[in-house]
Formats: structure tokens, C-alpha cells, sequence
């Protein structure tokens, strides 16, 4: 019998790829767009389902959310941390993968700091950018495995500071922009430049930043 799979965000950077595999596999795949709806309401409806599996980020659960400027500039990881609970709490059987910024999400932020005439370069913080096709292929694997709970991390190969992420694609553009170093104040940025939002021993991602730049630009 056919396995069927539901992709939520199925026509995004991630979802696309992770569709495309399950459906390389043999499976019958129902795509679902992006929509401001709450995850409970999601996962309701899927309480029939065999597998959730579920997309999280790393440092989820190490980036406090404390004040409101924790929560202003780095609320996407209390968001991500939310969404883990209600997936665990679902009664569904679950898998959850915490992965690094995509290329494709760094990329769209230097483009767009790479429009101002002097780019604030946040002091200390840190980033290990990984391929999205990468991330993709472990999520199929693990729609098609058994529900595993919380699984290790995916991390890309290398660690870059925001100087040298931004540096490298106004190289790779042909730009020249200075950069200032900015101190953000709180908790979550604390958290961030101690390496919270890193995985240095699931480094397990194999296409650089260079190398996606130099296929991108």
C-alpha cells in the first residue's frame, strides 16, 4: 500500500526538496502551502496520522526569551520551541530535527544588508549555515523511518562570524560596504555569541557557504 504524506510549507525552500524525495520514494505526497495558522489546529487535524515529523532549529531550546527585545529579535527560537512542545504533546508519534540556518536564509539577509550604505555586523554571534537539499534529504528519511522522538542535530560544516558570511557575498557580488560592529544587548544575544545556535559536533553537512555562493551568484 502507498504511505501518504502531508508536506506543510510544501512549495518553500525546505518543503519543495523534501516533497520531491518522498515522492522519489514511492509515496503519495499532498502538498500544503504556508498559511498563519496555529499548530495545534495542524496537528488536530492530524491525529490519525502514524508520524509527525517536524522541522525545528538548533538552539531552540537554549535561547532564553526573557525580555522583550529577546523575544523582538530572536523570538523565532522560543516560536520554534512552542511548536516542539505541541508535536510532543500531540499524543501523534513524532520525530523532531533541529537544523542551522540555511545558505538560502543567510543569503537573503546579506543581500538585503548589502543595500545600506554601512552594515551593522552583530559582535560575537556566530552562524553554521547548511544546505537546505541536505536537511531535505534527512527529513525524507526520517518521514519514512519510524517516529524517533527528538533526533540529533544537523549542523553545516563550517562556522562563520557575520563579518565573514557578508564579506564573502560582497565579494562574490562585487560590493565594498563597511561594516560596524554592533553589541546586542540581552539575554538571547548573550546566548547566541556563547554558541547557542550552534552544533559544532553534528557538523555533519557537506556543501559550504562558498560553495552555494559560487552556484548561486
Amino acid at each position: 500500500m502507498t504511505t501518504s504524506f502531508l508536506v506543510t510549507g510544501g512549495t518553500g525552500t525546505l518543503g519543495r526538496p523534501v516533497a520531491q524525495r518522498l515522492r522519489d520514494a514511492g509515496a503519495d505526497v499532498t502538498v500544503l502551502s504556508r498559511h498563519p495558522r496555529d499548530t495545534r489546529t495542524l496537528v488536530g487535524a492530524a491525529k490519525d496520522a502514524r508520524h509527525i515529523v517536524l522541522i525545528s532549529v538548533v538552539g531552540a531550546d537554549r535561547i532564553p526569551q526573557v525580555s522583550a527585545i529577546d523575544r523582538a529579535l530572536f523570538g523565532y527560537f522560543g516560536m520554534k520551541l512552542a511548536t516542539e512542545r505541541v508535536v510532543e504533546q500531540s499524543g501523534t508519534g513524532w520525530t523532531t530535527l533541529r537544523a542551522t540556518q540555511f545558505h538560502d536564509l543567510i543569503l537573503t539577509v546579506a543581500r538585503a544588508l548589502a543595500k545600506l550604505p554601512v552594515i551593522p555586523a552583530p559582535t560575537g554571534s556566530r552562524f553554521q549555515p547548511v544546505d537546505a537539499t541536505e536537511v531535505a534529504e534527512r527529513m525524507a528519511e526520517l518521514a519514512l523511518g519510524e517516529p524517533s522522538g527528538l533526533v540529533p542535530d544537523l549542523a553545516g560544516p563550517k562556522i562563520y562570524t557575520v563579518a565573514e558570511l557578508v564579506n564573502s557575498y560582497l565579494s562574490a557580488v562585487g560590493k565594498r560596504r563597511p561594516l560596524v560592529p554592533v553589541h546586542i544587548p540581552g539575554q538571547a544575544a548573550r546566548a547566541l555569541r556563547a554558541g547557542a545556535n550552534l552544533a559544532p559536533d553534528r557538523a555533519v553537512g557537506k556543501r559550504t557557504w562558498e560553495e552555494f555562493l559560487a552556484d548561486r551568484i
